[in-house]
C-alpha cells in the first residue's frame, strides 16, 4: 500500500542565505579562489562565472512515499520517504518481507543513498540480493561465517556488475551508500557500505548500530592516502564525503590495488546479531534522519510513538517529519521493521497523548495575536 502527503513548510530565510553563502564560498574553492564575483559576473579577465545549479529547492517536496508489510513469522514493517529539500530524490530501497522457497522464513531490506544522481542506487536496489543469494552461501542451516561471506561477495560483485554496465551505458559518474539487513530464525546481519546506518532497539535500548565510513576516520583515511587520494574538509579529494560506496568508478583507479584497497571501497563491513524475544524494532536509515537525531534520540521517539499509534506508516512519516523540523535538507528515507516483541498499544500512553493534544489546543485556542481586530483602537 502506498500513500503521499503534503504538508507546509518553508526554508527560513537565514537557512537559504546560509546554503547561498556557504555554495559561493566552496565554489571559489574549488576554482582556485578565483571568485568573488556574484553567479553570472564577468571577472577580471572578461570572462564569465560558471553557474553552478543548487542542490536545494527554494521549497522542500513534502510528498511522501509510504508502504507497508508484514511476513508470516510475526515481522511488520513500513518505508517512508520523501525528497524534501533537494533538487532531485536520489533514495530508493528494496523491501523483501519473505525470501521464498527454503528462505520463507528469511528478511532481506536495505536502503540506498544515491550521490551525484539516481541512476546507481536504483540499479543498486534491483540487483544486490540477487547477487548476494547467488554466491550460495545463504542457506537454511544458516551458517553465520557462510551469510557474511556472501553478503560481502554479493557487494563486490554487484559493484563488479555495475561497472560493466557503467561503462557500456556512459554513466560512471555517481555512487550510493547502502546499509542492508538480512534477518534469519535465529540472527539479523547487518551490511552496511557508506554513512547511511541501521539501529536495533532492545528492551527499549540500542543494542547495535553499524558504523558510519567518514573519509577521516583513521583507518579509511589510511587506505585513502594509500589509494594516492587525500582527505581535505573531511572529503576524499575535497569532494566525496564517504569513504565506502557501490559506484564512484572515478576513486577506483589505484592500479595494483584491489576493489576494497581503492580510495572509495565497495567492501561492505558486515555484523551479526543473535536475535533475542527481547528485540522490539530495527530502523534503517540515510543520513538524512541521522545528521539530525542520535540512534539513542530515534530509539526512545519510535519507542513512545509505538505505544500510541498503530500504523507504522504514520510512525515513519511522524520520524521524516521530525527530521525535517530539526533542519534536514537531505533526502530523507527510513525503514521500520517491528518485530513480535514491539511495544504495543498502551492505555497509560494514549492518556498521556489525549492530554497533551487538549493542552496544545487550549494554548492555540487562547492565544490572542497582538494585531487582532479586538486589540485595534478606535
Amino acid at each position: 500500500m502506498r500513500t503521499a502527503r503534503k504538508g507546509n513548510v518553508e526554508m527560513p530565510a537565514f537557512v537559504r542565505q546560509l546554503v547561498k553563502e556557504t555554495e559561493k564560498r566552496v565554489s571559489s574553492f574549488f576554482k582556485g579562489g578565483r571568485g568573488g564575483a556574484s553567479d553570472g559576473e564577468q571577472t577580471g579577465e572578461g570572462e564569465k562565472e560558471e553557474v553552478i545549479p543548487s542542490p536545494y529547492l527554494d521549497r522542500p517536496v513534502l510528498d511522501k512515499l509510504t508502504e507497508e508489510g508484514c511476513a508470516r513469522w510475526g515481522l511488520t514493517y513500513a518505508l517512508g520517504s520523501m525528497q524534501g529539500w533537494r533538487a532531485n530524490m536520489e533514495d530508493f530501497h528494496n523491501c523483501v518481507p519473505q525470501l521464498g522457497g527454503e528462505l520463507a522464513e528469511w528478511s532481506f531490506f536495505a536502503v540506498f543513498d544515491g550521490h551525484a544522481g539516481s541512476t546507481v542506487a536504483q540499479y543498486c536496489s534491483q540487483h544486490l540480493l540477487g547477487h548476494i543469494l547467488g554466491t550460495g552461501g545463504v542457506g537454511p542451516d544458516d551458517n553465520p561465517e557462510k551469510v557474511k561471506g556472501a553478503i560481502v561477495e554479493g557487494f563486490m560483485q554487484t559493484d563488479k556488475h555495475l561497472h560493466s554496465v557503467a561503462r557500456r551505458e556512459g554513466w560512471e559518474r555517481g555512487g550510493t551508500t547502502v546499509v542492508s539487513t538480512l534477518i534469519s530464525p535465529y540472527y539479523i546481519y547487518f551490511g552496511n557500505c557508506g554513512d547511511s546506518r541501521a539501529v536495533l532497539c532492545r528492551s527499549g535500548q540500542v543494542c547495535f548500530s553499524t558504523e558510519d565510513h567518514k573519509p577521516y576516520s583513521p583507518l579509511e583515511k589510511e587506505r585513502i592516502e594509500s589509494a594516492g587520494g587525500s582527505v581535505s574538509l573531511q572529503r576524499i579529494n575535497g569532494s566525496l564525503a564517504v569513504s565506502r560506496a557501490l559506484g564512484d568508478f572515478s576513486y577506483k583507479g589505484a592500479e595494483n590495488r584491489t576493489p576494497s584497497q581503492q580510495m572509495v571501497s565497495p567492501e561492505p563491513e558486515v555484523c551479526v546479531v543473535e536475535r533475542s524475544p527481547m528485540d522490539e524494532f530495527l530502523v534503517l536509515a540515510c543520513d538524512g534522519v541521522w545528521d539530525t537525531i542520535s540512534n539513542e534520540e530515534l530509539c526512545a521517539f519510535v519507542h513512545n510513538r509505538l505505544q500510541v499509534c498503530t500504523d507504522l506508516r504514520d510512525v515513519c512519516t511522524q520520524v521524516i517529519d521530525l527530521c525535517l523540523y530539526k533542519g534536514s535538507l537531505d533526502n530523507i528515507s527510513i525503514i521500520l521493521l517491528c518485530f513480535p516483541g514491539a511495544p504495543q498499544l498502551s492505555a497509560e500512553a494514549l492518556h498521556q497523548e489525549a492530554e497533551l493534544e487538549d493542552l496544545l489546543e487550549s494554548k492555540v485556542a487562547g492565544f490572542q495575536p497582538s494585531y487582532s481586530p479586538t486589540n485595534v483602537q478606535h
